[in-house]
């Protein structure tokens, strides 16, 4: 198949001016070049395009793609990782990941939540704080934690997200409106074990193919997965294999795998939990466009703890959007 590539390079966006958290989501080019090295071992040619805005300019031209493997973020709004999907809806071209609407939908942390439970999978109790004034009618038991609706890579989420009291809430929320932007999502706080399972498939066909737990080590920000603790990660959290052969993790596996079915993700991803005081996992999100760098990304990282090889990760992920293509419109690489 010819296979384009979408994608959002940090350097990019920091040569326009754009900040380091700004385009903390953003890929480096060792990424690319990764993935379109384990593309090309799967016998497809790759077409590097770009950011969404390189792939209206090629779709202009005239260019088209068998399936587009998608890993661009998009810069803002609640839709940013649904543009290029939208885009590629228009012209009728398949793409690995999340349609439009699951896109938007999991990117904001409170819908997202709010249709997990409906589906039955068990997550924190939540508020939602969209001015000033709400933040003295949540309801929650102190501790909760509060943090941005609608971020990743654990932006705006510190030490001081974990709020012990009516004044700390009030506090920390108003900082996050006046900074984000966004609404912040307020959660009863999770103290427990934390896990992210990795799921490979879509709908029925989807598996979560393995964990690992997250721990902080001893010079990490306490208590919290933050965006600090996640830019360095190499020094301050220990990634462990987490075996399903322990029955926190096998359950921590069953209600991630509910939630990606639930949510209507597809062909790859990882979904994030945290069990509560009494041991019990969580749901805390899902990423349905996990990143995907070789040694360093949350997923990849997994299939190497399980022994699939990184070009064989990104088989199963084409192949299964692949199944999306109209048989007509497949040619030979």
């Amino acid at each position: 198949m010819r296979i384009g590539l979408t994608y959002d390079l940090r350097a990019e966006y920091l040569a326009l001016g754009y900040g380091e958290e700004e385009t903390a989501e953003f890929d480096q080019p060792g990424t690319i070049d990764a993935l379109a090295g384990a593309i090309e071992t799967l016998g497809h040619s790759v077409d590097r395009i770009g950011s969404a805005r390189a792939l209206i300019g090629r779709l202009a031209k005239g260019d088209r793609w068998d399936l587009v493997f998608n890993i661009a973020e998009g810069l803002s709004g609640y839709g940013r990782e649904a543009q290029v999907p939208a885009i590629l809806d228009v012209y009728g071209i398949a793409y690995t990941f999340a349609d439009p609407l699951a896109a938007a939908v999991c990117l904001h942390k409170g819908w997202t939540k709010m249709i997990v439970r409906t589906a039955g999978v068990p997550t924190a109790d939540f508020a939602i704080i969209e001015t000033p004034d709400d933040a003295a009618r949540v309801a929650l038991p102190f501790p909760m934690l509060a943090k941005p609706i609608a971020e990743g890579t654990g932006k705006g989420v510190t030490p001081k997200s974990v709020v012990r009291s009516r004044d700390d809430l009030v506090a920390v929320s108003n900082e996050l409106l006046d900074h984000y932007r966004q609404p912040v999502l307020v959660e009863t706080f999770l103290p427990g074990r934390e896990f992210t399972v990795g799921i490979v498939g879509t709908g029925t066909a989807a598996r979560a193919i393995g964990s690992i737990e997250i721990e902080l080590t001893n010079g990490a920000e306490p208590d919290v997965y933050s965006y600090v603790n996640k830019e360095e990660c190499e020094t301050l959290v220990d990634y462990r294999h987490a075996s399903s052969t322990d029955p926190l993790v096998a359950r921590s596996e069953r209600i991630a795998l509910d939630a990606w079915i639930a949510l209507g993700c597809r062909d790859g991803g990882r979904v994030d939990l945290r069990c509560d005081g009494n041991g019990n996992p969580m749901f805390l999100e899902v990423n349905p466009l996990a990143g995907l760098h070789p040694t360093h990304s949350d997923l990849p990282m997994i299939a190497t703890a399980i022994g699939m090889p990184y070009p064989e990760l990104i088989r199963a992920i084409v192949d299964s959007a692949a199944t999306r293509i109209p048989k007509a419109r497949v040619r030979a690489a």
